[in-house]
């Protein structure tokens, strides 16, 4: 089963200025999930993305760690269903 569903992540630590974002979109691009990261006031990252599990689940794993001038320090990961509003990944 292919069953779209949703991530909503937050990502914190040093995960500003460092190319965080712009490495989600890469990774998302791979894996065809469609949904956006952006940066937060708080200095985190916000991560939003739709797509078959086992891909989020991939994505997911990706945000522990990020880029090598990442450092995280936390992650805040729910899932819920997918619901469709999205046509590509974007970084805002």
């Amino acid at each position: 089963m292919n069953e779209r569903a949703r991530l909503c992540a937050v990502v914190r630590g040093v995960v500003q200025g460092v190319g965080f974002r712009w490495s989600v979109w890469r990774r998302a691009e791979l894996l065809g999930l469609v949904g956006y990261a952006k940066n937060r006031a708080d200095g985190a990252v916000e991560v939003v993305a739709e797509g078959p599990a086992a891909d989020l689940d991939d994505l997911e794993r990706y945000l522990r760690s990020g880029p090598g001038a990442a450092t995280v320090t936390d992650l805040d990961a729910s899932r819920g269903q997918a619901t469709g509003e999205f046509s590509r990944f974007a970084v805002k």
